[in-house]
């Protein structure tokens, strides 16, 4: 077995999926350095920090996080890039669950009671095969222990790509495209809504204002990543 390992390894190499070193026999999906030097923000330790500060003024958010910061071309969004685009699922899902431990570490997350993925329209995630938010949202959930739900939060319509818009446009562009169904399963909750990296804003601000239409909710937001400055 060990020899078809070897056979194996030789002809499909196992690559870190954020700088694309080998990976040692006991290494999986990210390599032990990267894993050490991934830029984690620890925003969730702070409530007052650059991602809530974006949301200021636009809507009334509970708490708002993202995990790492990524800069062009970097590992991180090279990690990203492998994940959302190149069908390397376990490396979302590692970075889910390493997300989540954090938020259970912070006072700001404690009350959240449900998970939400915000939603790619079906024809997207019918051609991608799956929804990154919702991939990573699932390991972040079973670690904090509460439900992700998929079925409330739904995008009617296929926008364009955000990339090259500016700040406005993307607002634009999102602003009417999301709406709640089984509104009665997230009456009186604190959701989670997460996605998987920040720019504008734009989308989060419109999907969360679809959801904090429904009597008595409350809406945290989480990323995966943002910007470096």
């Amino acid at each position: 077995m060990r020899l078809l390992d070897d056979v194996i390894g030789l002809f499909f190499p196992r690559l870190c999926n954020a700088c694309q070193a080998l990976l040692l026999k006991n290494e999986e999906i990210i390599c032990t350095r990267c894993l050490l030097s991934l830029p984690r923000t620890n925003f969730h330790l702070h409530h007052d920090n650059p991602v809530m500060e974006t949301f200021w003024g636009r809507i009334p958010l509970e708490s708002a996080t993202a995990y790492l910061y990524f800069s062009k071309a970097g590992h991180v969004q090279h990690l990203i890039h492998q994940f959302k685009y190149k069908g390397q699922l376990e490396a979302g899902r590692m970075l889910g669950r390493m997300f989540g431990k954090d938020l259970l570490q912070s006072p700001y997350f404690k009350s959240v009671e449900i998970v939400i993925p915000v939603p790619l329209h079906w024809s997207k995630k019918k051609a991608r095969g799956f929804n990154q938010s919702e991939i990573f949202g699932q390991e972040i959930a079973t670690v904090m222990g509460i439900p992700l739900l998929s079925d409330v939060l739904i995008r009617e319509k296929a926008t364009a790509t955000q990339t090259r818009k500016s700040r406005f446009e993307r607002w634009q562009n999102v602003s009417y495209v999301f709406s709640v169904i089984n509104p009665a399963k997230i009456e009186g909750k604190h959701i989670l809504l997460v996605d998987d990296v920040i720019t504008t804003g734009a989308t989060i601000e419109a999907s969360a204002s679809a959801l904090l239409g429904v009597p008595g909710t409350k809406v945290s937001v989480a990323f995966l990543a943002t910007a470096s400055h």
